[in-house]
């Protein structure tokens, strides 16, 4: 399964708020290439969406296709990426915003 939503961006801004904690708190950070290469190695995730969050962090949402796993990590301006968030059943979504004046 594959998902990629803009909602799923979104959400990690609540996400962010709780990065720096994650970074202080815990052992789920590390220079982004070996992240990056674990997601792709152990669980065939590649990154689906990017954003810019708070004090210009980098927010990636990473998927599987074929396995349907996805994480959320947050990437700090020194290069150390922190996971923030991680699951299964990941799905695209082509949601239509209503249309202006509409009652949806």
């Amino acid at each position: 399964m594959k998902k990629t939503t803009t909602a799923l961006l979104a959400g990690t801004v609540l996400a962010l708020n709780l990065a720096g904690a994650a970074r202080a708190d815990s052992g789920h950070c590390a220079p982004r290439e070996r992240v990056v290469e674990r997601l792709t190695a152990k669980f065939g995730e590649t990154r689906q969406s990017v954003g810019i969050g708070t004090n210009n962090s980098l927010v990636e949402v990473f998927a599987s296709d074929d396995t349907g796993t996805w994480t959320i990590t947050v990437t700090q301006a020194d290069g150390t990426t922190c996971l923030v968030a991680s699951g299964q059943a990941f799905e695209t979504l082509a949601e239509v915003l209503p249309t202006a004046g509409s009652d949806a």
